[in-house]
């Protein structure tokens, strides 16, 4: 590859996170109906063509800023989980930083799993980012339990629905510690 064609490379990649950075940012100031290509690319100074040079419209725009908060995701499940002594402390650690990180990033948590998107977990397709998030939850469960893949999904599920029900006003924000106490002693044999 010729040094222009690197640089062009290189630009065009710094637009793209451009791009999402700024999707992103107008997301969590006013929500994702505020998020349009007319005014992402007078954000970025960038023409609408330009965008859908790398985006083609709004829903991969968003799946972009969902596989970057799939990796923060996974990374700050991971830093909880391996500062806990034990199984049972990372359960309960990786429950804390999963309700901090979608209380701190209402937006982008949105978009990983509340917006269409065509990303998929379970599949073939899954994007690493997605994967490490899961594989963060079945690293609680002890390797010899054969069915921790499902035990990591269905406590998952459950924390989502614990998150998104507090987080929408129709569970009380008052019992979560009491909410996520339960839910990690129900799984405390599986670990």
């Amino acid at each position: 590859m010729s040094a222009v064609s690197e640089r062009r490379e290189r630009e065009r990649a710094q637009r793209h996170q451009m791009i999402i950075t700024a999707a992103r940012e107008l997301a969590e100031a006013e929500g994702w109906e505020a998020v349009t290509t007319r005014r992402l690319a007078d954000r970025v100074e960038y023409s609408q063509p330009v965008l859908y040079s790398h985006f083609n419209g709004k829903d991969a725009i968003v799946s972009a800023v969902a596989l970057e908060g799939f990796a923060e995701l996974a990374d700050h499940l991971r830093r909880a989980r391996e500062a806990a002594d034990d199984l049972g402390q990372a359960l309960r650690a990786v429950c804390g930083a999963y309700l901090d990180f979608a209380s701190e990033r209402p937006a982008l948590y949105q978009a990983m799993f509340v917006l269409p998107t065509e990303l998929r977990f379970a599949s073939d397709e899954t994007p690493a980012p997605m994967r490490a998030c899961f594989e963060e939850f079945v690293s609680c469960f002890r390797p010899e339990n054969k069915r921790r893949g499902l035990f990591a999904e269905v406590f998952w599920s459950a924390l989502h629905g614990i998150t998104v029900l507090s987080e929408s006003g129709r569970i009380p924000a008052a019992y979560q510690d009491e909410r996520v106490d339960f839910l990690v002693s129900q799984f405390a044999d599986a670990r």
